[in-house]
């Protein structure tokens, strides 16, 4: 982020700065406008590619195409299948969706996810939890539009699942969550 041009490269006792450089000074760093939506039901996928959570996306309109969009997604998931699955998440929306890992050969890469185990562990009984950070430059002052992206992968077949666990029995016993994306207009 720059600093405000209109100010002195340094400041001496006494120096008295101008309207226009207390304005440039108030609106420099800081955040602007936060948007917020909150997930509290569940959302499942069997897709093999990335899909966006419905209800778990956010839009936000930049007063200035050099501000910056400080993205964070508070995601509760895990997986119906026992073995040899996976299910992955990431963001979308601006530059968002490079946040990933660098490609290897069959490999899904993502942001963050989780894999059952090999040998019949019940990874299906619990859940998976992460918060994701990441800061864009849209270069817009158009709406743009966040989402939380999941999908579902591996031999076991199953599908991802969002805000509850892998297994979802009527009993006090099982759980369901709540999970969020926020984003937060920075000043250049």
């Amino acid at each position: 982020m720059a600093t405000p041009t209109t100010l002195p490269a340094s400041f001496t006792a006494g120096q008295v700065l101008t309207a226009a450089q207390m304005n440039d000074l108030r609106g420099a760093f800081r955040i602007l406008q936060v948007v917020q939506t909150v997930k509290k039901d569940t959302f499942s996928t069997a897709s093999t590619s990335f899909v966006d959570v419905t209800g778990l996306t956010v839009a936000i309109t930049p007063s200035a195409a050099t501000n910056k969009i400080l993205v964070v997604a508070d995601v509760k998931f895990a997986h119906t299948a026992t073995a040899n699955t996976s299910t992955a998440i990431r963001l979308n929306g601006g530059n968002s969706n490079t946040y990933i890992a660098d490609a290897a050969s069959n490999r899904t890469v993502s942001a963050d996810g989780m894999e059952t185990g090999v040998l019949n562990w019940d990874d299906s009984l619990g859940h998976y939890s992460t918060t994701l950070f990441f800061l864009d430059s849209p270069a817009t002052t158009s709406a743009t539009t966040y989402a939380v992206q999941t999908r579902a992968a591996g031999a076991g077949g199953g599908s991802a699942v969002i805000n509850r666990s892998g297994v979802d029995t009527d009993s006090a016993n099982y759980l369901r969550f709540a999970s969020s994306i926020t984003v937060f207009e920075v000043s250049a």
